[in-house]
């Protein structure tokens, strides 16, 4: 019987210098950065998966999609052990070739949570079971939405938050936003 493997929607990627995974070959991946530790630990709550993609070879590191071909794979933890370091080893399996089609940048949710941090030291925040879910949010127009419409005043902001279909982009306003409402609650 053949295993089928569902893919989601949406996955994180890894851009490497000189790693191409094919569909049905095997990886491995030695991971000791901060953001790919995070990544990992994401993929292992959830799906097990993440993509990979190759660095396009005038690209020191990755800083935008442009620094990366748009065309990876998505692959299948297969074994993972963890180091008492914080680094792991594990095996990547491909699955499926994927084309990148838009990217959310997770560190704007991070930004985004800071901000709100922020709001907390100044005594506004949600309320306790809210605020519980908000720290663990890994959906990141939810909390976008739930950040615009519980801590932007204007609501003529609040209206372009709401028209902005980009999330990347209704990220930043919402970053700028709360950073002007922040800025304005501290003086």
């Amino acid at each position: 019987m053949k295993e089928v493997a569902i893919l989601p929607e949406q996955a994180p990627a890894m851009p490497l210098p000189g790693a191409v995974l094919f569909p049905h070959a095997l990886l491995p991946l030695y991971i000791f950065e901060p953001r790919y530790r995070e990544m990992l630990a994401h993929a292992l709550a959830h799906e097990r998966m993440f993509c990979v993609a190759l660095l396009r070879p005038e690209s020191v590191q990755w800083k935008t999609e442009d620094d990366f071909f748009e065309v990876g794979t998505i692959g299948l933890i297969r074994a993972c052990v963890g180091r008492g370091d914080g680094t792991s080893n594990l095996i990547l399996q491909g699955l499926q070739r994927v084309r990148f089609a838009d990217f959310l940048q997770l560190h704007l949710g991070t930004k985004v949570l800071e901000l709100y941090a922020r709001f907390k030291t100044l005594g506004r925040q949600l309320p306790t079971k809210i605020d519980r879910y908000v720290t663990d949010m890994t959906d990141l127009a939810m909390l976008a939405d739930l950040m615009a419409s519980t801590f932007i005043e204007d609501p003529v902001r609040r209206q372009q938050v709401l028209e902005e279909l980009d999330l990347n982009t209704r990220l930043r306003l919402v970053i700028q936003y709360l950073r002007e409402e922040t800025g304005n609650a501290a003086a």
